[in-house]
């Protein structure tokens, strides 16, 4: 099975945005436009043209607001306060294109942008915005067949409880007794299983490129890797013997029992960003009978 072209998609898409503003002495636009991530009905934060970011927070009785994007040698993004006790500021530098995490320091404390919808990174639910890209095409919501994503459930007795994981299955999935090659797809450090779906807009890419030709149908299954109880810079001391059991013991046999699946390993891939990369590494070397890694 081919996968090489949507995982690549894919990872572009999470990846995108990790990097904070750059300075830059080109002059800001005043071309501001709510960002696509805003809560329903509210106007800031707000993108510009040239990928520059601006703030408005009302905090009448703090003294300081900074928001922790747009660096630029600052620590952030300072926001100056006015006398309607809203607090205002653009970054210093246009940000890289696609999705960024984000939060703000309020007199010292840390909050989301009440403006902005949430997204788990970071190893916690933090405030996101959207750069729009040249390549947005790509990933967003057309007039085309869609696909459903889904959580589910699956027992777990190596851990002792039930686990999580969201499967998109691809338009027309279930109408015939088609069986489908899987993708398990894991996030990186700090996100969990709601990261390919949400940030990375997985079952988008896929039903565009499915219409388009470009791929043929598969399942893709997004479960916790089961890596943020390691700190930031620690990666030296995950196991994955955990995790491995898990997957392959307890993930793909409930996902072959319930879902209409090519059930050997050369129809199951796996592929994954960032520690999801080195869990495919590992697990893929360590099961070569259950998994495939996916091509680069």
């Amino acid at each position: 099975m081919n996968l090489k072209f949507i995982t690549i998609a894919l990872s572009l898409v999470l990846a995108t945005g990790l990097c904070e503003a750059q300075t830059t002495s080109e002059s800001v636009r005043d071309d501001f436009k709510p960002s696509p991530l805003n809560q329903p009905g509210q106007e800031f934060p707000q993108v510009n043209s040239q990928g520059y970011a601006r703030f408005r927070i009302h905090a009448p009785k703090a003294d300081s607001v900074k928001v922790s994007l747009g660096l630029g040698g600052q620590g952030g993004t300072r926001l100056a306060k006015g006398a309607d006790g809203f607090f205002t500021g653009t970054t210093s530098g246009p940000m890289d294109e696609g999705f960024h995490y984000y939060h703000l320091t309020i007199d010292g404390g840390t909050f989301n942008d009440p403006g902005a919808l949430n997204f788990y990174g970071s190893t916690r639910w933090e405030s996101g915005i959207e750069i729009p890209a040249k390549d947005q095409d790509f990933y967003a919501l057309k007039d085309v067949p869609h696909g459903n994503v889904q959580q589910i459930l699956f027992p777990s007795k190596s851990t002792n409880t039930s686990r999580r994981a969201y499967v998109y299955t691809p338009p027309g999935y279930g109408k015939s007794s088609k069986k489908y090659p899987v993708l398990y797809l894991q996030h990186g450090w700090g996100e969990d299983e709601t990261a390919w779906s949400n940030q990375g807009r997985a079952n988008l890419i896929m039903d565009n490129l499915i219409s388009e030709g470009k791929v043929k149908p598969f399942i893709i299954v997004m479960t916790y890797g089961m890596t943020n109880e390691i700190k930031w810079g620690g990666m030296r001391n995950f196991k994955i013997d955990a995790f491995q059991t898990v997957l392959t013991e307890e993930l793909i046999p409930y996902i072959d029992a319930n879902f209409s699946t090519l059930a050997n390993r050369n129809s199951r891939a796996m592929a994954g960003l960032s520690m999801g990369g080195m869990e495919t590494d590992t697990i893929t070397l360590n099961k070569p009978d259950y998994l495939v890694i996916t091509p680069y």
